[in-house]
């Protein structure tokens, strides 16, 4: 399983998100370009020490980035999905895809993903930081597939649920 941040606009919500992946042996994609410099030192700051440890694969562009998944399913998150994230069986190849802070991903990337599925919310709300949604929706594709093998980033068996 992998996340993959498209076009990032805050180096906070990045480096949160690479932090997250190293803890939890998910890889991160990031689908430039991005909104800051790669070095800006509030995405190091955000990311910690940990920006070492994650696997982190940088992808020029859109197209790039459609090109080296294959056959991974791709699954954005969304505020405009219409399948509730609790509602949706997730394999441990997938890819869960948020879009950027401003205004998510374009609608031809909405169409060109596999599935997309959203974080139902009281009706008065827009959204959830992206680091959260996708820290929350993270949480429950891990859950539901925790009873096969996991792999660090660098490959190795690793046990942490």
């Amino acid at each position: 399983m992998r996340l993959a941040l498209y076009q990032p606009e805050i180096p906070q919500n990045t480096g949160t998100l690479i932090r997250l992946g190293a803890c939890m042996g998910i890889g991160i994609d990031v689908i430039e370009p991005c909104g800051y410099i790669w070095d800006d030192a509030r995405l190091k700051r955000a990311g910690m020490d940990y920006m070492e440890l994650a696997n982190v694969t940088r992808h020029a562009s859109w197209e790039v980035f459609q090109q080296q998944i294959k056959p991974a399913r791709l699954i954005l998150l969304d505020t405009k999905a219409s399948t509730d994230y609790l509602d949706f069986e997730f394999q441990p190849s997938d890819i869960l895809m948020v879009g950027r802070e401003s205004d998510g991903v374009p609608d031809t990337v909405f169409k060109a993903t596999d599935h997309q599925v959203k974080i139902s919310m009281l009706s008065e709300r827009r959204s959830l930081n992206v680091a959260l949604a996708a820290s929350i929706v993270l949480g429950e594709a891990i859950r539901q597939v925790r009873g096969l093998d996991y792999y660090d980033n660098f490959g190795a068996k690793t046990n942490f649920i």
